[in-house]
């Protein structure tokens, strides 16, 4: 009899990427905390991700990829975020910018962006603004007509990975209407240095600024005529989840190995924390188990894809920073070490739930839609 599989486990021709990179992610847990100490840009991890040909798997097949599916996409950046977050957020963004171009650009101009990220280029996702918060989809900055396109004065914020990018995608106003542009680097952008942040440091999100950038007209996307799940939209949970899981095998490394002096007992068998950390431990295999029913959908094309990111990211958000204070919790004084992983992953843990869409518009349009008449 042939064993079943879970609906929700990646295809069994994609394990294989998920072997690959829980390899690269030891590499990755062992150099985390430099990273972070520094706020260095990890790009020597993003190359090796590059080098595997995982970005290449991630493009659609008609673009020379494999259409790698979102059950495989969802699990590998749970285990890249698990062992360096700060190079977990950067790919999100990058395979996001990247294949939405690809996807959204007309045909010959996405088969050129296709052949930039097989080769190597790196992509980064500016769409979010200093005054727009979650509305990242809908720009307020215009942009106006000029020979060739058409001229962005403006910024745009936590463009993560920005210092190392080739391609960005971009949107503004153009006649009243949210357009999106292929947008090269050049003379006209800088990077605000404003990225002194208390979480997710070795990401570099720093400010774009744009004086007079021209938004080439040949790289505008034409409008969307499909449903097509978004791959940043679909990773944010995953993100936080990895942290989750770091902090909670940080946790359980701490209680194990701490011994109380009066008692000679571990800190693992103490009945309070056994207790919440049962509480934390059920919310977080749920909050993965709907991750992975959120990339089910995806793979799918479901129209419920879109409400279903928004439940799995509020659960993953909330889980997230529940499970790294309770590890900050049992690890008492010593958690609030360098040396010790708890103090980093509580730090990066904050960070998802701020995220567009923060927790609080997610939980805001999850209420509205529970306690609303629906149209």
């Amino acid at each position: 009899m042939t064993e079943a599989t879970h609906p929700f486990d990646p295809p069994a021709h994609e394990h294989r990427w998920i072997e690959i990179v829980t390899e690269l992610a030891k590499g990755f847990a062992a150099t985390a905390a430099d990273f972070d100490d520094t706020a260095e840009l990890p790009i020597a991890n993003l190359r090796a991700l590059h080098a595997t040909g995982l970005d290449r798997a991630t493009l659609p097949a008609e673009f020379g990829g494999e259409g790698l599916s979102y059950r495989a996409y969802g699990e590998i950046v749970r285990i890249l975020s698990a062992a360096c977050s700060s190079t977990a957020c950067i790919w999100v963004m990058h395979i996001g910018a990247a294949v939405g171009l690809v996807q959204l650009s007309a045909p010959e101009v996405g088969r050129f962006y296709a052949g930039e990220l097989i080769d190597g280029k790196r992509f980064a996702n500016a769409l979010s603004e200093p005054s727009s918060g979650n509305m990242f989809l809908m720009p307020q900055q215009v942009a106006e007509p000029v020979d060739g396109g058409f001229r962005l004065t403006g910024a745009k914020r936590f463009v993560s990975g920005c210092e190392a990018a080739d391609h960005f995608l971009v949107n503004a106003l153009v006649d009243g209407a949210p357009t999106f542009f292929g947008v090269a680097p050049d003379d006209t952008m800088t990077f605000v240095p404003i990225w002194d942040t208390m979480g997710l440091r070795a990401s570099r999100s720093q400010l774009v600024s744009f004086e007079g950038t021209v938004l080439r007209e040949d790289r505008r996307c034409p409008p969307s005529t499909e449903r097509r799940p978004n791959h940043i939209g679909a990773g944010l949970a995953f993100l936080s989840l990895g942290i989750a899981d770091a902090a909670e095998d940080a946790l359980i490394t701490h209680s194990r190995n701490r011994v109380i002096p009066m008692t000679g007992q571990s800190l693992a068998e103490m009945q309070w924390l056994q207790f919440e950390v049962a509480d934390v431990h059920t919310r977080l295999d749920a909050a993965r188990m709907y991750a992975r029913n959120m990339a089910w959908l995806a793979d799918q094309n479901s129209p419920e894809f879109m409400s279903a990111t928004m439940t799995a990211k509020v659960l993953a958000n909330d889980v997230a920073r529940d499970v790294a204070q309770l590890a900050l919790k049992a690890g008492g004084g010593s958690g609030f070490l360098r040396a010790s992983p708890i103090q980093r992953l509580f730090r990066d843990a904050q960070a998802g739930g701020l995220m567009a869409y923060s927790a609080e518009v997610c939980k805001d349009r999850i209420g509205k839609t529970v306690l609303l008449p629906q149209d």
